[in-house]
Formats: structure tokens, sequence, C-alpha cells
């Protein structure tokens, strides 16, 4: 990236100004948001937005960063600046990466193929979510040589299992991201007032829609067989719908029922709580590529996962999407960090809104950070432009952030000491 990166880009919104142009997408996050909010239907926006129970650990994962301050170092030269940084042997123009998002065709047409796309015209690492609407290969053949990863949900069946894991080396991808915890949904009180999830509609099963060993699977009986609804019109509408998604002919899919099969068979295999540590080796048995657990936020877990031997620790608490009350994960990564003592590359997301926050996480001990719900919204007002602007604007102003701090590269920013407030 030019070394002016963040300059250029404030002279270009201001110049910009000066003939009427305003920026493609709201620069302040709460405006982004809600405009975003607008432009999505309001089951988009309570699955994208919501989080678990009364929301309490999606506002703490805000609200936690103000535990720590900035302190201004002043009289450094910082007219050269150098954001790079390296993650498992790549270079990164920045410190952050594109976190997995599931359904994001509930934000735009072009869903995960509108991200791929612009994560590849800034060279930011994208995580393809387990819970995709475009398939893994389509998002790899759009970013060339750009970095990206595989979220795995560990399925009922191993077969699935292995087999993501080979379609996953075989489209480049540099490393599988195991999520943890998910293994149940959490209790999503938005979701569930609206009596709405996306996947029972055909939608974000696109990883397995297009997975030859989960076809098989579709095709084996059910061994517990779920009730069916009374017949509705909008019952009717949600299977014509589900046969849409599906691929291949849509007359062939009505006929055959296919997206009906396929979404009862990805209710009946999606989730396995009963994974353990002992597992794990069954994902070094089937690939060589980094295997970085996600969901970490015990420094204990964090402990074990180095004696297993992983190739990085991925802080997150799912966005407060799973356990209401928990802890943020910017409070868990200073113990983390002390654990790990930079064996492993440290990754973290939930509740970044911008390049303060992205700075206290790397003087806090973390690797790169993962953008979630912003690079969404964004997304959803201007799709693929929508996301390269919100890469920019975070780039600027992680920039700025940090030379302003005094500091001109990446180590001198993991070197600041942070004021933490007292309660």
């Amino acid at each position: 990236m030019p070394k002016m990166y963040a300059l250029d880009r404030q002279r270009s919104v201001y110049i910009g100004g000066v003939a009427g142009k305003r920026p493609r997408i709201p620069v302040d996050l709460a405006r982004l948001e809600g405009v975003a909010c607008e432009r999505m239907s309001a089951e988009a926006w309570a699955y994208i937005a919501g989080g678990a129970g009364r929301e309490r650990t999606m506002a703490s994962n805000v609200s936690a960063f103000d535990r720590w301050a900035i302190i201004p170092r002043m009289l450094r030269n910082v007219e050269e600046r150098d954001i790079s940084t390296s993650l498992l042997s790549h270079t990164l123009p920045a410190p952050f990466f594109l976190a997995p998002i599931g359904v994001l065709e509930m934000a735009h047409p072009e869903a995960d193929l509108a991200v791929a796309r612009a994560a590849s015209a800034l060279g930011i690492p994208f995580i393809f979510s387990n819970q995709a609407s475009v398939p893994m290969e389509m998002c790899a053949a759009a970013m060339g040589e750009t970095p990206r990863f595989f979220q795995l949900y560990w399925s009922r069946s191993e077969e699935l299992v292995a087999h993501f894991l080979q379609r996953a080396k075989a489209c480049g991808c540099a490393g599988i991201v195991v999520t943890l915890d998910t293994t149940l949904l959490g209790w999503r009180t938005r979701d569930l007032d609206l009596a709405f999830l996306p996947f029972l509609r055909g939608m974000g099963i696109a990883q397995y829609t297009s997975d030859p060993i989960f076809r098989k699977i579709m095709e084996e009986p059910d061994p517990a067989p779920t009730a069916r609804p009374r017949p509705t019109l909008e019952l009717i509408r949600t299977l014509i719908a589900a046969n849409r998604r599906f691929p291949g002919s849509f007359w062939k899919n009505l006929r055959t029922g296919a997206g009906l099969r396929a979404v009862r068979t990805f209710i009946r295999i999606y989730s396995r709580p009963n994974i353990t540590w002992q597992d794990l080796p069954f994902l070094r048995q089937h690939t060589d590529l980094p295997i970085i657990l996600k969901g970490i936020l015990h420094p204990d877990d964090a402990r074990k996962a180095l004696d297993y031997g992983v190739d990085g620790i991925y802080i997150s608490n799912h966005g407060g999407r799973q356990v209401d009350g928990a802890i943020s994960a910017i409070e868990a990564l200073p113990a983390i960090a002390s654990v790990v003592q930079d064996k492993v590359p440290i990754l973290i997301d939930s509740g970044f809104r911008g390049g303060a926050d992205v700075f206290k996480a790397l003087a806090l001990g973390a690797t790169a950070v993962g953008i979630g719900r912003p690079y969404c919204y964004a997304l959803a007002i201007a799709g693929q432009a929508g996301v390269e602007e919100l890469l920019i604007n975070w780039m600027a102003d992680f920039e700025l952030t940090m030379a302003l701090a005094g500091c001109k590269n990446i180590e001198e920013v993991r070197q600041t000491p942070l004021l933490e407030r007292k309660a």
C-alpha cells in the first residue's frame, strides 16, 4: 500500500466534497449501521445485527475497549509509515482480515463473492464462512493470490469434514479456522421473535449443497425424520425458494424435492456438540494446512491448544451471538497473550469498530484483527464497492491513529504500553 495512504484517502474525500461528492458509505460507524438497517429486511437485520439473550456480550464487546487508553507520544518521526504485517508467512497490507459471516446473501445478492473481490482488490485476507452463500471455490477464484482461510464447523459427518478440508486445500486456503463456540446455536432473541432461521429456507448452505459428500448423505434415509408443518402459502414460498437456491435445474429440484432434502440433511448433520480436545488429531490426519482454533476465551484453553500443537489462537465470542454475559474478546486478550508468548499468531474479533480498537488489540498482544459486522453493513449499502471503501477507511483510520500515537510501524505499536483504567 502507498506509504501516504491515509493522507491520500483524506484528500480524496475532501476534494470530492468540493465538487459535492460524498463518500459511498458513511464513515461514521453508527451511521453506517443505521443506513444498513434501512437497506435490509427485518429478518436479515435481526440475523446479522442481533446477539444472544439480552445482548450484553455484544454491548460489552464494544464498550470494553474503554478500559484501555492510548497515551500518544510526541516529537517522534512518523513521516514514513508502514502498516503491513505478517501472518503465517503471508505479508498483509494491514493488520486485519475479514472475519467469517454466514448467509451474506441476506445483505446483498452477490454475497460472499462481492466480499472476496473486495478483499482481493485491497489484499486483505478473507475467511470463507462454513455457512456461506457462495461455494469456497468461486470465492477463491476471485481472490487471485490474496490469502484466504476456511472456517470449519465440525459436522456430525466426519467424511464431510474431511472433504471440506480437502476442498479448502485445493482452492488455496492458507489455513483452517475451526469454530468451537457454535456447536449449538445461542438463544438469539431477535431471530426467535421473528421465527426466522435462514438455513431452513436453504440460505447459507452453499458449502454443503456444492459438496458431493453432502449430496451422497442427502440420499440416505433420515434416521429421525422431523414432523412436517401444516401447508401454508408461506411454506410453499419457502419450498420454492429452497429449490431455487439448490444447484441445478429449478424444475428438477422442485420435482425431486432436492431443496427440502438439502435443508433437512443440513439440520440433521450440522451440529456436533460432543467434540473434545481428543478429536483434534482427526484434523491433522486429513490436512497439512495450519489449524487455528476460533472461540478461545480462557487462558487455560489457549494453553491446552498449544499443547495440542495448533498453529494459531483466535479469540472470539462470536460477536456476542452465543453466550449472553460472556467476557468480551478484548478483555480476554491480555491473559491469553501472556500464555501464548508469541509462540503462535493470535487473531481476534468481536466488537472492533475502527482504527483505535485495532491499535489497542495489537498493543495488548494480538497479531491481526477481524472485521465483522461493519463490512457486512457496507456490503448491504454498496456491495463490493462498499466493502472496498470500508477497508480503505479502516486502513486510513488505523494508519493515522498509529502515527498520531507516535508509532511508525506495527512493531512499535506492539511495544506501546496502554493505560489501564481502574474499575
